[in-house]
């Protein structure tokens, strides 16, 4: 059984009444992975903007395994004490991480995050030495637009964590950048600039289901 552990901030966790990325990619792979596999984390839930907490259970579709480790307005910064724990726990061999704007947006500076990021990757491997982790780079949203300066805090903490993956990957536990979507729309693929609608959810997705086949030969070519 391969334990796959998607790992990020609001655009992984999703919202009452999404389907997910998380949803998106459990189809691509229960179509295409040659093996029993299962997504795994410490929570369940989506955030409700009702109430401003992370307690709904309202999934557009709840039929899959809808556990993962993500969290409204949670970094690198807030899940490097967690992925231990969580990685341990529930025995994850498979970490799909997508973090870096909430910490960009309110929290650390590119190198700050970027030291975060090596926190997180070795607390991750002290709990399994032989962990793999794809890690998504922080697609701009509306505020990288209309803000010159945080806009190049996203283009330098990109470059500084595929800096880390390179320096870091190793063959026992090997790190994996998966590239952006490239034809990732804030303004067709959001809802909001930032977090993902529907085709959003198939592109980000993608973008971890093409890295996972091209690199590692888990699943195929991803089709929405």
């Amino acid at each position: 059984m391969l334990r796959f552990m998607p790992v990020g901030d609001s655009q992984t966790i999703g919202s009452a009444g999404e389907h997910t990325w998380r949803y998106r990619l459990w189809q691509h792979l229960r179509d295409t992975y040659g093996g029993p596999f299962t997504l795994v984390g410490p929570r369940q839930e989506l955030y409700d903007k009702a109430t401003d907490t992370a307690t709904s259970y309202e999934y557009a579709d709840p039929d899959f395994p809808r556990s993962h480790l993500a969290g409204w307005g949670e970094g690198w910064l807030h899940m490097a004490p967690l992925i231990g724990e969580a990685t341990r726990s529930c025995r994850a061999d498979v970490l799909l991480v997508a973090l870096g704007l909430i910490d960009l947006g309110f929290y650390t500076n590119a190198e700050q995050t970027a030291e975060n990021v090596r926190r997180f990757i070795s607390n991750a491997r002290e709990a399994n030495p032989r962990i793999r982790m794809a890690v998504l780079p922080v697609i701009p949203n509306i505020r990288a637009v209309d803000e010159p300066d945080f806009g190049e805090q996203v283009t330098l903490f990109n470059e500084l964590l595929a800096k880390s993956v390179a320096d870091l990957d190793e063959p026992r536990s090997p790190l994996l950048l998966a590239s952006p979507p490239v034809s990732y729309d804030i303004n067709l693929d959001t809802y909001d600039g930032t977090h993902p609608n529907a085709s959003g959810e198939e592109k980000v997705a993608g973008a971890f289901a093409e890295a996972m086949w091209q690199g590692w030969g888990i699943g195929q070519a991803y089709a929405a």
